[in-house]
């Protein structure tokens, strides 16, 4: 019978993990709020037509590469040596502001700037060839291997301009908790003449939508609002004609994702 680690068990876990640890996070936070504060905190400008704030926030992202036609093609020479691409998650930070129109006590429409700092990898494994002709054994074939991988890293400044809908749900002594929907269009201060020099060439502008929840904590003196978001791209980043030529061909679409975790402040 075959025994179970509980390294590989936490492994194909690790999502559900994740995810318990970070509410674990908010309502505890939460329950010290309406503890340490009371029942009534009348911070964070709730009565506002008009309100501000600031955040801080960490991300991951990657990019979604798909494949083209061509590589999957065993007669196309251009992509034979390809074994294979992968693209892999990178942590980043961002910072910006946020403000508020509020239209009901329940539904607000969010302005965010901010500007994120990303980083992109890529992993690309290439066939090798390998002699297997071993002394004695009368074998002189050689076999395809897949040689060590190369890893592509390019990194970018992001400004972006997210235009969002906040639906709030009524409040619960000092907590709340809310859904966030709508898009971001965001363009990054490189220029694309020096993005040309990447080995991987994508185009450095982008339209996201983007989705998440979390909760508003009032405190004494102003309103803490934990919040985990989701994006995704609209727009085919890739440039094929300025990549290096071993993977031109080998792609035929990228976009971007990011799962991002706000720290805002009102």
């Amino acid at each position: 019978m075959q025994t179970s680690h509980i390294w590989n068990q936490l492994d194909l876990r690790r999502h559900k993990i994740a995810f318990a640890t970070i509410l674990i996070c908010f309502l505890s936070v939460s329950s010290f709020a309406q503890g340490r504060f009371g029942l009534n905190s009348n911070s964070g400008s709730d009565g506002n037509l008009v309100s501000y704030g600031f955040f801080l926030a960490a991300h991951t992202n990657n990019y979604r590469l798909k494949y083209s036609d061509a590589f999957f093609d065993p007669a196309n020479t251009t992509t034979s040596d390809v074994a294979s691409i992968y693209t892999e998650f990178s942590p980043g930070f961002s910072l910006g502001f946020v403000g508020m129109l509020r239209f009901h006590d329940q539904l607000h429409l969010l302005f965010t700037p901010k500007v994120g700092f990303y980083e992109y990898k890529t992993e690309v494994n290439f066939y090798g060839e390998v002699s297997t002709n071993m002394p004695g054994t009368g074998n002189t074939n050689n076999e395809d291997i897949v040689n060590a991988p190369t890893v592509i890293t390019s990194e970018a400044t992001m400004v972006e301009l997210p235009l969002l809908f906040k639906y709030r749900s009524q409040r619960f002594n000092n907590t709340r908790m809310y859904f966030i929907g709508g898009a971001s269009y965001q363009f990054r201060t490189k220029s694309q003449e020096e993005a040309n020099l990447d080995e991987l060439v994508t185009t450095g502008k982008d339209f996201t939508i983007e989705m998440g929840m979390g909760f508003e904590i009032y405190f004494r003196y102003f309103k803490f609002a934990p919040e985990i978001r989701f994006s995704h791209g609209l727009n085919n980043l890739y440039q094929a004609e300025n990549t290096i030529p071993e993977i031109r061909d080998a792609i035929s679409s990228i976009r971007s994702r990011s799962i991002t975790l706000y720290l805002n402040f009102q």
